[in-house]
């Protein structure tokens, strides 16, 4: 499976925010922590807000966090809110082949897509940030803050 650049886009927002939970962070420093574009990634925090996983706020000391804890987010849950509904090929699709009705390949690609959001149910935000202090030294170094992780002591 190969997840849109949108999706991608919105995962990296919300680890950004999960390693630091409790702080506002801005889509410019987002977007300087990965290299990634602001018009972009305010398209991103707009669906993220709308979908109800950041709170925004404007004005002086404003930005945006996550709208709720993140060990409440499952990966699956954003990937499918993004992605719709995965097409792994052709036969998904309206103008399906000609053998769409026997063939068995139909199928095992269904399967393995509800494999790959089994996967992806198994885990949170909080799960992909907690334990791992490197994670927040590399997201946050242009701040010059070596910013504790989720569940680790700094």
């Amino acid at each position: 499976m190969r997840l849109t650049t949108f999706t991608d886009y919105c995962l990296r927002v919300l680890i950004y925010l999960a390693a630091e939970p409790d702080r506002r962070a801005t889509i410019a420093e987002i977007a300087a922590s990965f290299g990634i574009s602001e018009s972009h990634l305010t398209k991103v925090v707009h669906l993220l807000g709308r979908k109800g996983w950041l709170a925004t706020v404007r004005g002086k000391g404003g930005g945006i966090q996550l709208a709720m804890p993140a060990d409440r987010t499952l990966v699956g849950d954003v990937v499918r809110a993004m992605e719709g509904d995965l097409v792994p090929a052709e036969c998904f699709g309206p103008g399906a082949c000609s053998i769409a009705r026997i063939c068995r390949l139909r199928g095992v690609l269904a399967e393995a897509v509800e494999a790959f959001h089994g996967v992806l149910d198994r885990y949170t935000l909080a799960d992909l940030v907690a334990g791992d202090p490197s994670l927040a030294r590399l997201m946050f170094k242009d701040r010059g803050v070596a910013a504790p992780v989720m569940g680790v002591a700094s």
